[in-house]
């Protein structure tokens, strides 16, 4: 059976057409036409993680309960695919940007069990090939500095992305964590991976989030992402703040926040990546 046809069966009904469409990076992606009427788009790896997919229909359905942002319904799953609503792309328009701000405020207010996994199955955290302990906890700063920073130290090391001087200066920052996390607040429901490239605009102008790696966290991770790679407009922040005010200090805590899509892009990128992640690290290793 053909991956469309298998699609369209798991989604019960038929393909009537497929092409290859560009959104893809590690996946391939396709564009299918149902019977229905649906129109999916689709990501597939043969070599696919067992369960990879299944964990991002898991993530986007968990972060549509709220109903506070717009995310693609999924289609149909399986372990060599993921099919998802088809979106009509345009450009996002002001009330899309103050709506997405406030959008993203109440998602995150909709609050998650703990900090790390949201789900009974296995408590990981993936970004690409990179493997995550998302075990729940009740200790925040443990949880980034511990779980998530601290073990890419060793791997851009390897990698020699990092010199030894960023290294011992990222080590400083996760031992003093406990201090620089900012006030305590509950888990918020986070997506996770979210950079500008992970934000549609639709046809109406509105906005659309994809491709997240939802867990329970702070919910300056998610803003700190956001203005990391190609921010969008401060229309954004200014609506979130309006809607849900951050905790004093969290401009200060932006880069702090930052150091974790930094320290991942070094270890799988390499670049410069290595020592932005020094360089942030160094401003508050004390």
């Amino acid at each position: 059976m053909s991956l469309p046809a298998a699609i369209a069966a798991a989604a019960g009904t038929e393909a009537t057409g497929s092409r290859h469409v560009a959104g893809g990076s590690i996946n391939d992606a396709l564009q299918v036409d149902l019977a229905d009427g649906r129109r999916a788009f689709v990501k597939t790896r043969p070599d696919a993680r067992p369960g990879e997919y299944a964990a991002e229909a898991a993530s986007l359905a968990w972060l549509a309960e709220p109903s506070a942002v717009r995310l693609p319904s999924v289609i149909a799953v399986g372990e060599t695919f993921l099919a998802i609503e088809w979106i009509e792309t345009g450009a996002l328009d002001a009330a899309g940007e103050e709506a997405l701000g406030r959008g993203l405020a109440a998602m995150h207010a909709a609050g998650a069990p703990c900090f790390g996994a949201f789900h009974d199955g296995p408590a990981e955290l993936h970004v690409g090939p990179l493997g995550f302990d998302a075990t729940p906890s009740d200790d925040w700063p443990a949880f980034y500095a511990e779980r998530l920073v601290r073990p890419l130290i060793g791997r851009a090391l390897d990698r020699g992305s990092l010199a030894e001087g960023a290294a011992r200066a990222v080590g400083r920052v996760c031992d003093r964590m406990a201090e620089l996390a900012g006030p305590p607040e509950p888990p918020a429901r986070l997506h996770g991976d979210l950079w500008g490239g992970n934000v549609l605009a639709g046809a109406d102008g509105g906005a659309w989030l994809v491709d997240p790696i939802a867990y329970g966290g702070h919910r300056e991770v998610d803003l700190a992402m956001l203005r990391l790679f190609g921010a969008p407009s401060e229309r954004v922040f200014a609506a979130y703040r309006e809607a849900d005010p951050l905790a004093e200090g969290h401009e200060d805590r932006l880069a702090l926040y930052q150091l974790f899509p930094l320290m991942v892009h070094a270890v799988l990128f390499g670049g410069g990546y290595g020592a932005s992640a020094g360089d942030v690290s160094r401003r508050y290793a004390g």
